[in-house]
């Protein structure tokens, strides 16, 4: 079954890494493991930079203008050879899919989502453009697939309960933790660490994992640092990531430069035997959709300690995988970091692994996104 696919806010080819990316491949690779052929529509990035209504009309018309050519591409190819469903991945008011409601129309196609979410409040406001054909094309989708739970309850008013579908975000466990059935060496990454970071084997160490980009990405950064501050047992603390916000990261943790490591941006590759080396991964999700990072983290066995914004809780399994606290508490979120580093991690990092592979693998995502194609392409 060959569908179009369209991620309005960043294609999944796009050359700066992302979480946004990263799931966009993930679902690429999902939908052919379920025996789907995705074919990348378009590229056109349809992500407002500001709340102008002269910004969001000019999208529009770009978006219009690209979706009746694809019309008139579509229709000249035998019926046979063209998408049999349009797939768009991540829509919302500042990110609006111009371009596949038109096409499915056209076509007579049914029109997927996946990573949807309605706002209500931005019916009215500079925005309210673009909310009402971000709305307009939720609703005429026959199915929404929710990664982020939270987002349902607001969906629910624009689409009806049967056609909401739960896709917990996911990772293809084996091709990231690699070959090995026993995952990253912990002991060997802990060594190579020490050594290239002056690091102290011997004593606990904390990770976070995150682009720096202002807005919330710097709002979290800028909590870890606070919430550090209050924890009394001892730690290090290693950061991997990059970016424009660097220098505004790096003077909100002055106050504990001496216990950390500045990794930059490490490729993918090298992240699993990172994760495994730490003792609990960090991270205040301050308006955080899910986190890759969380699942990534628990996926190599390492506990995580984050706020419980958005669809956090869906993931991570609160005394059991890691320990949650009111997003932006970061007295609560220091106290939880205390607790965490006063016991014996070896159950939770076993916990965590397992919680991974039960609920979180791209086998599971790659049969409900079948059997919901299967159901609606066939309907």
């Amino acid at each position: 079954m060959k569908i179009a696919f369209y991620a309005p806010l960043k294609a999944p080819d796009h050359p700066d890494p992302s979480g946004d990316r990263t799931v966009g491949r993930l679902l690429l690779a999902a939908l052919r493991r379920g025996g789907i052929e995705p074919v990348i529509a378009s590229r056109f990035r349809a992500r407002l930079t500001g709340d102008t209504e002269a910004e969001q009309k000019r999208l529009a018309a770009r978006g219009l203008g690209i979706a009746e050519k694809l019309i008139a591409k579509y229709r000249k190819l035998p019926k046979g050879q063209r998408p049999r469903a349009w797939f768009t991945y991540h829509l919302y008011y500042k990110a609006v899919d111009w371009v596949g409601p038109r096409v499915a129309r056209a076509l007579d196609i049914p029109y997927i989502a996946a990573e949807a979410s309605h706002a209500p409040k931005r019916a009215t406001g500079p925005f309210a453009f673009s909310h009402a054909a971000a709305e307009d094309a939720i609703s005429q989708a026959a199915a929404v697939f929710c990664l982020n739970p939270a987002d349902k309850e607001c969906l629910g008013a624009i689409v009806s309960g049967k056609r909401l579908v739960d896709l917990p975000p996911f990772l293809d466990l084996k091709a990231f933790l690699g070959t090995d059935p026993r995952g990253p060496d912990r002991a060997l990454g802990r060594l190579k660490l020490s050594q290239h970071y002056n690091l102290d084997p011997d004593m606990p160490w904390l990770l976070t994992v995150a682009m720096m980009r202002k807005g919330d990405k710097l709002a979290s950064y800028q909590a870890l640092a606070e919430a550090l501050r209050h924890v009394t047992r001892a730690y290090q603390l290693i950061i991997v990531g990059d970016g424009p916000a660097r220098a505004d990261i790096e003077h909100a943790f002055a106050m504990v430069k001496k216990r950390t490591a500045w990794l930059g941006q490490k490729p993918a590759n090298e992240l699993p035997e990172i994760y495994a080396s730490a003792d609990l991964f960090v991270w205040p999700a301050i308006n955080e959709a899910f986190g890759m990072a969380l699942l990534e983290a628990q996926a190599c066995g390492t506990p995580v300690i984050a706020g419980a914004c958005g669809g956090v809780p869906a993931m991570v399994a609160d005394g059991e995988t890691g320990w949650l606290s009111t997003p932006g508490d970061t007295t609560a979120f220091a106290a939880d970091v205390d607790f965490a580093l006063e016991r014996e991690l070896a159950p939770v990092r076993l916990a965590a692994a397992a919680h991974a592979r039960k609920f979180h693998d791209i086998a599971a995502a790659a049969a409900t996104l079948k059997k919901t194609l299967d159901r609606v392409v066939g309907a």
